[in-house]
This record gives structure tokens, C-alpha cells and sequence, in this order.
């Protein structure tokens, strides 16, 4: 042995330091052999092992009737699926015991209503379990089951790619009336271009004329012609009830407990990716964890993730981590598992805006929708009121979704028209009138209908402050629609598309019609609202926004549309109390003037100038005479004025010179400039005589002190109207220039 050694030409030393290590590694092997032997011996001691091990190994045709182990053990799987949900593993076991029918039919129901995953599911006992359907023993109510079960959680299949390999036999069984409806929702998940084929599209439009217009198919048939367009050439209707019910009710309540006791963030991904409908036979109790956001995963699990997306050249956007990435990958992205997961992405948003996937904007309307719906909608114990915080977490972050894109998503507009009968309009008030912002243009023959008639409830009985918000929300409406009109608008056919992700168009003298009755209801509100609330400056502020946005509507947006403010609007703001209101008046009359001078010079040389109304003329030249002869003339309660009181209750109010009480020097709204002007002027003067001010040199000096006070609009108003400025009271040699054509 010796010489042996000295043949390797090892010293002694480093013989006994791997002598050493050997007995080291002895030691430690026999530790980890120890601690296994351990661990298996607790585990053939665990009940629930025993009885997992009893349904693996169980044989088929063992009877069920008088057998008290297997329901013993079945006892002990439901305790712990129930409790703290069943692992993979436990889930693979239990499905392929269920769809085997080793005992018969008897269990088979019960086994599929405790498969609660605890974390997630394999994607290979899922397909296993569908290759079961086949063999035509499993019974139709048991196959509705599994189908609803496949549904509830498909977002937490750890992987598709394998169920979308056997597309095919999924769909051999959309011929199954009972089938037909689950079929379909599960083939709208799977669902990807290469999936879409002639033969398919033959069979299913095949089948709507057999069963009808059915919405489940409709959905299908959708999806499918956002894939080809070419292939689906039925028309389908831009506004579809939601077609695919909810079909978790067995499992759902108890997943998102087991989840939030298993303290998981899959919880959020129980909600199904397809907007779905209340079930009518089903009670309407709130369903936790909707409005969670769920987290950015890729589609396909890790252990497939090197092989099926480098064979693909895909590349998730879990994996993005700058802007650069995304262009250099940009037509080579895998969407995420669960679509709503891009709210929470500035890069999926950045992708979501440039690429505009048709299919991905479709599932993210449905998963909005129905987290929308489920959580305001149809919930009867509150709701998201419930848990304000988390609602409000939701709202805030589709808002900014909607800021970040500029547009709205469809789905929170038909959740709006709902909401909005039901809403009391306290509620996340800034939220949901921020979203209501968001809506794209509505027909005029739907307008009334979906959003006048519940807003008009809301403002008659609601607080100052509501009316406030919700005029805001109603200008940012206005300035979003007339946005859309000045970058959609086509120059050739005048036809406008309402937004980049909506196949929806509308013709010029349909938008114009929408906007008028905008204009116009807010007319109707405003001159009401202003009479409830006594002409308060707040809301009187809100409303003067909204007709700032008005009377540029054709310069500034080259929407040839003019529309004057109606007379409960522009009496209250000329007689305010409050001199910005009253400034900000003049600025409206002056940009209404502009306006109007610049369409009518372009209707005498343009070949498709639009014709303004001789009403509209009437309007404004009546409105500038009434200002001009009120603030500058000293003619407020002459004949021909819109304010007309009789000479015999004028006497009576004792108020002396009463035609000069709204100039600017007696204006409620000025007095105290005037005042401070004249003690300015004459500051040796004990009697305070105002009408001095009226003199022609003070009165340039007043002029000119008023407009350095900041009020550009009264400066630009007198400017555009007034002939001349050296006089004022008598009106002698004063004309106003605004002349009815």
C-alpha cells in the first residue's frame, strides 16, 4: 500500500486530508439518508397521504356501496382541499381518479367540486382528464362539471401550450348542445390565429343556424374574425350582451379563501379571463379579490418556457425591462396569462398603445368588465364599499390606464351606463365621473337614454359639489370628444372614427348631433342647477369652463358647430357678484365673436363652408347689445333689452338712476374698484360722487386701472364691440360694432 502511494507521488498529509473527507461525506450521506427515512415515515403516517396513496393505487370496478374506507378517505381529501387547498400532485391523482370512473359514476361529481389547488395546476393531468371525454362513459352532467371546473381555474394552469396542441379535439365537442356554451368559453381562452380555420368557421356559423344568435358563439365567431377577418364575414353587432356566464360558482368562494389562508397572490387570477353574466339562479353575495392586480407572468411555465418560446422566438413581457427592449422585440411579444396584468405595466401599456392587438385589447375589455360588473354591479351586501380601499387602489389604476392611453376601454363604458342607475353619486364620486369622462362619442339616438336621463337624476338631488364635478367631468367629456374629432376626422368623406380601438364610425352630421345635445343638456342642467343652488359663483365657475370650451369649437378643434349659451346661463353671469365670472362672461362673448366672424368669412370663399343659422347671429348680437348697454351705456332696463321690468315697479324700488345699477361702475361685482378709484383720484374728497368716474378722462383712467387688475376678457370684449372708449353713460357717440347680418 505504502508503495502504491509513493507511486502517486502524494505526500502523507494530503492522504490523510481526503481520508478526511471521505469519512466527512460518509457522515453527512448517512444524515440526508436518516432524514428521508424520517420524512417517509411521517408522511405513511399522515391520513391525507394514505388516502391519496388509497385513490392512486385504488382498482377499477372496486365497489362504492358499503365501502366505508373510501369514504373515509375521500372525508379527509375534502377536509384538506377546503382547508388549505390539494397540491399538484394531489390534484393530478384525484382528476385522474375522477375521470377514469375507477368506481363507477357515483363519485365522480364529488371528487371534481373538491379539486381546489392550492397553488396551481398541472397542465398535464388537464389534458389527460380531456382525452377522458373521449371514451363516452363519463356522463353528460359530469362532463359540464369538469368543463365549468377547466373554466374556474384556467389561470392557474401552470401551462396552455399543450391544451392548444389538442385544439382540435376540444372542439369536436362544440356539436354537444349541453357542451356548447363551456366549449366555446374554453375555446375563446385557447384561442390563437393558427387556430382559426375555414372548416371551423363553417361549423360554428353551422351551429348559429341551428341553435341561433347565440352569444356564445357570437363571442367565438368575434375572436375569430379579429384573427381573419377574411375567413367570418357574418356581421357581428358592435354592442353584444356578455355571452359567457359564470360557471365557478362551486369553487370560487372557497378558492379565495383557501388562497388568502395560504397567504398567495394567485387569488387575483380566479377571476376568468372572458367577462362573464349573472347567473339568475345564483345569489348575488360579493366575491373577494377582483380588483386585485394580478402579477405579470408568462404563459407558459418555467420548465416549458426554454423550449416552447425559443421555438416560437417569443419573448415575454415579464422579461422587458426598458423601452429599447420592447422596440427590438416588439412583433415577437407573449402576452401574459392573465390579461389584466397590464394595467400594471408601463411597458405592456407602451405595447398595448403601438402594436393595438386587436385580441389583446379584447380580452382585457373582458377581464375589466367582469371585475367591474362583479364588484359594483352585482354584489347585494355592498360591494366594494366593503373594502373602499382596495376599490379605490383598482379605479385609481385604470384610471391612469386611460390617461396613459387616451381613450377609454369599452368595457368600463357599458359598465357605466349600468352604474350609473344605481350609482347615489357619492360613491368613489372623483373616480367614476373620471372614468365617465373617458367615453367615446355616443349616437345622439342613445345618448338620452344612457347618460342623460340617470345624470339629470343625480344633479336635481344631489349636493353643491356633485353638480360641480360632474359639470367638469361633462367638459373634459366635451374636450376629449372634440380632440378625437380634430385628429380622426377624415378630410376626404368627413367620416370619424370615435377612437383607435373601436370599428365603430360615425358621419360628420352625426357627431355634430351628438355634440349639440351635449351642448344642449348641459344647457338644460346649468340653468337649473343655477336656479336650485342660487347662482353660486363655485358652480357658476364650472359652468363658464364648459362654455370656454364651447365657444372655441370651431376655431380651435375645426368643428363647424356654434352654439350660444342659453339665457339661464349668460343673465346669472353677467349679473354675478363675483368679477371673475363676469370677466370671464366677456371672454366667452368675445371668442363666440371670433368665431362666428371667422366661419362666416370662410362660408363667402370655401366650397364646404357650413351654414350658421340667422338664430345664431340674433343670439349673439342680442347677447353683446345686452352687455354693451348694461356695462358700458348705462341702458340696462331699456325697451328691447332681454331684462325688461315695467316703469311703475322700477319707481317703486326707490333705487335711483336703476338703468346705470350694472355699469361698470355700480356692478356689485366692481364697486369696490370703483370705490377704491375714486378715493385714488380724489382723495381729498369727503362726499364719494361715482358717477364723477363717468367723466372722460377718469373713465380712460378707470378703463385702464380695471384691465391692469388682470381682467383681459372685459379689455378684449370692449376692444372687439365697443366703437370707441373716450365717453360712457349717455352712450352718445358709443355704438356697439356686433351688427346682425
Amino acid at each position: 500500500m505504502a508503495a502504491k502511494l509513493n507511486l502517486s507521488g502524494q505526500p502523507d498529509s494530503e492522504t490523510s486530508s481526503l481520508n478526511d473527507q471521505t469519512v466527512s461525506s460518509r457522515s453527512s450521506n448517512r444524515s440526508v439518508r436518516v432524514a428521508e427515512k424520517e420524512r417517509r415515515k411521517i408522511e405513511a403516517e399522515d391520513p391525507f397521504v394514505l388516502a391519496l396513496k388509497y385513490f392512486t393505487d385504488v382498482e377499477a370496478g372496486t365497489p362504492v356501496t358499503g365501502n366505508d374506507e373510501v369514504e373515509k378517505h375521500l372525508v379527509l381529501v375534502e377536509k384538506a382541499a377546503y382547508s388549505r387547498g390539494l397540491s399538484p400532485e394531489a390534484i393530478s391523482n384525484m382528476l385522474e381518479f375522477a375521470m377514469s370512473l375507477r368506481m363507477g359514476t357515483t363519485l365522480c361529481a364529488r371528487v371534481l367540486k373538491c379539486l381546489i389547488p392550492a397553488t396551481a395546476v398541472p397542465q398535464e393531468a388537464v389534458v389527460r382528464a380531456v382525452v377522458w371525454l373521449g371514451v363516452g362513459k363519463i356522463p353528460i352532467t359530469t362532463q359540464v362539471l369538469f368543463i365549468k371546473w377547466v373554466l374556474t381555474v384556467f389561470d392557474m394552469i401552470d401551462a396552455k401550450d399543450q391544451l392548444r396542441a389538442i385544439y382540435g379535439f376540444i372542439f369536436s365537442f362544440v356539436t354537444d348542445e349541453n357542451l356548447c356554451p363551456y366549449i366555446c368559453h374554453l375555446l375563446y381562452l385557447l384561442t390563437r390565429k393558427e387556430s382559426v380555420r375555414v372548416f371551423r368557421v363553417r361549423k360554428l356559423l353551422e351551429l348559429q343556424s341551428k341553435l341561433g344568435r347565440q352569444p356564445f358563439l357570437l363571442h367565438l365567431l368575434s375572436l375569430y374574425k379579429v384573427f381573419c377577418p377574411e375567413l367570418v364575414t357574418l356581421s357581428i353587432p358592435s354592442r353584444m350582451r356578455s355571452g359567457f356566464r359564470n360557471h365557478n360558482s362551486p369553487w370560487k368562494s372557497v378558492l379565495i379563501g383557501v388562497q388568502k389562508r395560504n397567504g398567495s397572490q394567485v387569488a387575483s387570477s380566479i377571476a376568468p379571463s372572458a367577462f362573464m353574466v349573472k347567473d339568475k339562479t345564483n345569489s348575488r353575495k360579493r366575491k373577494y379579490c377582483h380588483l386585485e392586480m394580478p402579477a405579470l407572468n408568462c404563459v407558459i411555465n418555467k420548465q416549458a418556457e426554454t423550449g416552447t418560446s425559443s421555438s416560437r422566438k417569443l419573448v415575454p413581457v415579464v422579461q422587458l425591462n426598458s423601452f429599447a427592449q420592447l422596440l427590438e422585440n416588439m412583433h415577437h411579444i407573449e402576452l401574459p396569462a392573465q390579461m389584466g396584468s397590464l394595467l400594471g405595466s408601463s411597458l405592456a401599456l407602451q405595447y398595448l398603445d403601438c402594436v393595438q392587438d386587436e385580441s389583446a385589447l379584447l380580452r382585457l375589455n373582458f377581464w375589466l368588465g367582469y371585475a367591474l360588473h362583479e364588484e359594483f354591479l352585482f354584489c347585494s351586501d355592498g360591494g366594494a364599499s366593503q373594502n373602499s380601499e382596495e376599490a379605490l387602489q383598482f379605479l385609481n389604476k385604470l384610471l391612469s390606464t386611460q390617461h396613459f392611453l387616451q381613450e377609454g376601454f369599452s368595457s368600463s363604458e357599458a359598465f357605466l351606463y349600468k352604474f350609473l342607475n344605481v350609482w347615489d353619486g357619492s360613491l368613489f364620486r372623483p373616480e367614476i365621473l373620471g372614468l365617465l369622462s373617458n367615453i367615446p362619442v355616443i349616437p345622439s339616438s342613445q345618448i338620452g337614454r344612457l347618460l342623460f336621463e340617470p345624470l339629470m337624476q343625480l344633479f336635481f338631488t344631489s349636493s353643491l359639489f356633485f353638480k360641480c364635478g360632474l359639470m367638469e367631468c361633462l367638459n373634459n367629456m366635451l374636450l376629449k370628444w372634440l380632440t378625437w374629432h380634430s385628429v380622426y376626422a377624415l378630410e376626404d368623406d368627413l367620416d370619424i372614427s370615435l377612437n383607435s380601438h373601436t370599428s365603430i364610425n360615425m358621419t360628420l352630421s352625426g357627431f355634430k348631433d351628438s355634440v349639440m345635445e351635449l351642448v344642449l343638456f348641459v344647457g338644460r342642467l346649468a340653468s337649473v342647477g343655477l336656479q336650485l343652488e342660487g347662482c353660486h359663483s363655485l358652480l357658476l365657475s364650472f359652468i363658464l369652463d364648459f362654455y370656454e370650451t364651447v365657444c372655441d369649437t370651431f376655431l380651435k378643434y375645426g368643428l363647424p358647430l356654434v352654439l350660444m349659451p342659453p339665457p339661464g346661463v349668460f343673465y346669472p353671469a353677467l349679473f354675478a357678484t363675483d368679477p371673475v365670472n363676469v370677466d370671464r362672461l366677456a371672454y366667452i362673448m368675445y371668442r363666440y365673436k371670433v368665431n362666428l366672424t371667422s366661419a362666416k368669412s370662410q362660408e363667402r370663399v370655401t366650397e364646404q363652408a357650413f351654414h350658421i343659422s340667422r338664430q345664431t347671429f340674433r343670439e349673439f348680437n342680442n347677447y353683446g347689445v345686452v352687455m354693451a348697454n348694461c356695462l358700458w351705456n348705462s341702458k340696462m332696463f331699456h325697451p328691447g333689452m332681454g331684462v325688461q321690468l315695467g316703469e311703475e315697479l322700477l319707481l317703486k324700488s326707490n333705487v335711483p338712476q336703476y338703468s346705470a345699477s350694472f355699469d361698470l361702475i355700480h356692478h356689485p361685482a366692481f364697486m369696490s374698484y370703483a370705490v377704491d378709484f375714486h378715493q385714488r383720484c380724489w382723495p381729498g374728497r369727503k362726499d364719494m360722487d361715482l358717477n364723477s368716474i363717468k367723466l372722460s378722462k377718469p373713465w380712460s383712467w378707470y378703463l385702464e386701472y380695471l384691465f391692469t387688475q388682470g381682467y383681459d376678457g372685459l379689455k378684449q370684449f370692449f376692444q372687439g364691440n365697443i366703437s370707441r372708449q373716450q365717453t360712457a353713460g349717455d352712450g352718445q357717440g358709443d355704438s356697439v360694432s356686433s351688427r346682425q347680418r
